[in-house]
């Protein structure tokens, strides 16, 4: 099979990982992979037998007409047999073209339970059924959009991310390793949380909770990741007594695995998600969880115990106190969770079945030459 990827960029982001993710599975398994990014710039690994087309569309009109003929082309000259979209702006741009005919079957599928305010969602409903299915990683936030009116229900289905089990396992000569790397002892306990330094992961409210237990616990934290709220971020470590030396910024890694394994517990803070990849990571490596009650969040889980209200310190704080001083245990049962619900291998498939289903009934297409494919 043939499919053609289109998504807005191709940064460290839990969407971008798992199109990257998604497309280097198909290409082991000898499928045709093509991905274009409407933006510049790429952080994912990517199989080199993919082929990549970049474009550097600003929100302009003439610079999206350009993108919008460039991906046409793209589309008309590598004839793929499935489009699959990847975030708003890609899933919008996709409609559209999808709109101007002689394409495959779109597929358009969300991440986040808050693809954007009104005039998205608006655009969201005046282009529903322009593609040939929308989708979402979890059910909690596809509810979310068909209540706003964005989507229809009978053409919106729940299609989660897959974790990678293989990356994602326990390794204890990884977890020594990457500890003496940061200068940290076998013993002190370590949080970590990863993530985008933007509000809506609010590691502010992490930073808050982490005041109230590190004293009593003698916790370290680590947060991966960057964005635009590092310097606030810092500003918070600097202001807080207690956190200058307990809480480490990583900035952007390229190691997640690696600092799971390092890990003793997660914790996500977040307000919005939409189904946070790193989570179902974690629980591969055997990790415990605390979190925020944010979409997808109980998916994964599979209970809504160490779930928290979203921006409450003192819960927070609470949930992550009982979590570090929790007898161990249970770090197979979270795996197994993970590879029997969740695996890449099991999503990838589902995914190739709906591109199969997709591309038997769509109708013949005629090529520039006006012969039928």
């Amino acid at each position: 099979m043939r499919v053609l990827f289109l998504i807005t960029g191709l940064r460290l982001g839990g969407a971008e990982q798992q199109v990257a993710a998604l497309a280097n599975t198909f290409a082991r398994g000898g499928h045709a992979v093509s991905i274009v990014s409407l933006t510049a710039g790429q952080e994912v690994t990517l199989d080199p037998r993919i082929c990549v087309l970049a474009l550097d569309m600003r929100k302009t009109p003439w610079s999206m007409l350009a993108a919008l003929a460039a991906v046409r082309r793209q589309v008309l000259q590598w004839q793929p047999d499935i489009i699959h979209a990847h975030m708003v702006h890609a899933n919008l741009f996709a409609r559209v073209l999808a709109r101007l005919g002689g394409c495959p079957p779109v597929i358009c599928s969300a991440h986040s339970a808050q693809e954007g305010g009104r005039i998205r969602m608006l655009a969201y409903r005046v282009t529903d059924g322009w593609d040939a299915l929308t989708t979402h990683v979890s059910a909690v936030a596809r509810q979310t959009m068909i209540d706003g009116g964005a989507v229809r229900a009978q053409r919106f289905e729940v299609v989660p991310n897959g974790i990678d089990v293989e990356h994602f396992r326990p390794d204890p000569a990884l977890r020594a390793q990457t500890r003496a790397a940061l200068g940290i002892d076998a013993h002190t306990p370590v949080i970590l949380n990863v993530g985008r330094l933007v509000p809506e992961k609010d590691q502010d409210t992490l930073l808050h909770a982490f005041a109230q237990i590190v004293d009593q616990t003698g916790a370290r934290l680590l947060i991966a990741g960057e964005g635009p709220e590092r310097r606030a971020l810092e500003s918070s470590v600097a202001g807080r007594p207690g956190l200058a030396g307990r809480v480490t910024l990583l900035g952007a890694r390229g190691d997640v695995p690696a600092l799971l394994n390092a890990a003793d517990l997660f914790v996500l803070s977040s307000r919005v998600e939409g189904m946070p990849l790193v989570i179902g990571e974690a629980m591969a490596c055997g990790l415990p969880v605390v979190a925020t009650d944010a979409p997808g969040v109980e998916e994964l889980l599979g209970s809504r115990t160490h779930i928290v209200p979203v921006c409450n310190a003192d819960a927070l704080a609470q949930a992550i106190g009982q979590a570090l001083h929790a007898p161990p245990g249970g770090a197979i049962a979270r795996r197994q969770r993970i590879e029997r619900e969740f695996s890449l291998a099991a999503v990838a498939q589902r995914w190739l079945g709906i591109y199969a289903r997709l591309a038997r009934a769509r109708p013949a297409l005629l090529s520039t030459t006006g012969k039928a494919h």
